[in-house]
């Protein structure tokens, strides 16, 4: 039986079966699309890392941070690299730095990260609601003493719970208590625009030349810049936008001019150009009905620009319902889409 062979335990022949075809392993389909090199799959780890290196500048420091260790961390952010196919950081000496794609995905991680951080906190803040907490604010002097006292009133009527907290500062110290948390927002204005900030403006007014009444200027109608350059002015403190402002203007048209008095506040300056010690060129902000009675006030739009008013937020900063309440008071929708990739530079 060439055909058959023999049941070992029974003896009887058996036909022999076709011998099966040995199994080959399939090929997998290569998936479309790019590769992807998630490390341990999960993204909000890498960037969590890659957020923490640029943060403190170094792989080990951002280590310490994430209470990994430093070879983790490494893994993570070349992970991230390969993923989306871009170099993101230089690994200089003696800190991290960022290339141009890294800084574009760095403020698009930034808020994404820090939002759940700080996910436990927004939540029981949301939970108290608006019967409780507090509210920081950083302006100007102007700001606070014509700008803001409606507002404060209109906000004490509504959320009579609620602490209001007001730093009068300008320039760089409000800067700092943006960047630094110590106050949920600020409200001014702005010349310069910081890549961390984001400015909404909602007022604007205009520059006003405050004469005393029986100033030889004041009996024209039509006054130039030129017209200023015999009379000494009287303006803020240099580090402040209006000095720098006037400075500019005067010096691109190349008309002479000379400060006779350098002080800071607005009522000052009003008070001492109706006592005859010299002439201003002020925001409109500062100007009411009762100034007309004791000052001249003209009109200089044509050769300065109008100064913007509003509000002024770190990026990413998650505002509390309490802050967010103050902020729908000057205007409503103010940084609804929570992106805030605009700039901008507390001043007076």
């Amino acid at each position: 039986m060439s055909n058959d062979r023999l049941n070992l335990e029974s003896g009887n022949p058996v036909a022999s079966r076709p011998r099966a075809k040995p199994k080959t392993r399939r090929k997998r389909k290569a998936a479309k699309g790019p590769a992807r090199f998630y490390y341990k799959g999960n993204r909000l780890k890498q960037l969590r890392a890659f957020c923490y290196a640029v943060k403190f500048g170094s792989i080990a420091r951002a280590a310490d941070g994430l209470f990994l260790s430093a070879s983790s961390v490494s893994l993570q952010l070349s992970a991230l690299e390969k993923e989306l196919g871009a170099r993101l950081l230089e690994r200089t000496r003696p800190r991290l730095a960022l290339t141009r794609e890294g800084q574009m995905l760095y403020d698009l991680a930034r808020p994404l990260v820090e939002g759940v951080e700080n996910l436990d906190q927004q939540f029981r803040t949301l939970r108290q609601g608006l019967d409780a907490g507090e509210v920081n604010i950083a302006a100007g002097a102007s700001t606070i003493q014509y700008l803001l006292p409606s507002l404060v009133r209109d906000y004490r009527e509504h959320f009579p719970e609620v602490r209001l907290q007001l730093s009068n500062v300008t320039g760089k110290d409000g800067l700092a208590l943006l960047r630094s948390d110590q106050v949920d927002f600020a409200v001014g204005s702005m010349l310069d625009v910081p890549h961390d900030l984001s400015y909404e403006p909602v007022h604007w007014f205009d520059p006003m030349l405050i004469l005393p009444r029986d100033h030889p200027l004041a009996a024209k109608t039509d006054i130039v810049l030129e017209d200023l350059s015999p009379y000494g002015l009287i303006l803020p403190p240099q580090r402040l936008t209006t000095y720098r402002l006037v400075d500019l203007v005067f010096q691109q048209r190349k008309v002479p001019y000379r400060v006779a008095i350098e002080v800071g506040g607005w009522e000052v300056i009003k008070q001492y150009v109706a006592m005859g010690l010299g002439i201003s060129i002020v925001t409109g902000i500062c100007i009411n009905d009762t100034d007309h009675e004791r000052l001249a006030v003209r009109n200089m739009r044509r050769y300065f620009p109008q100064r913007s008013y509003g509000v002024v937020a770190r990026k990413g900063k998650y505002l509390s319902p309490q802050a967010r309440a103050f902020i729908d008071l000057i205007k409503p929708g103010l940084f609804v889409r929570g992106d805030y990739y605009e700039s901008g530079h507390s001043e007076r």
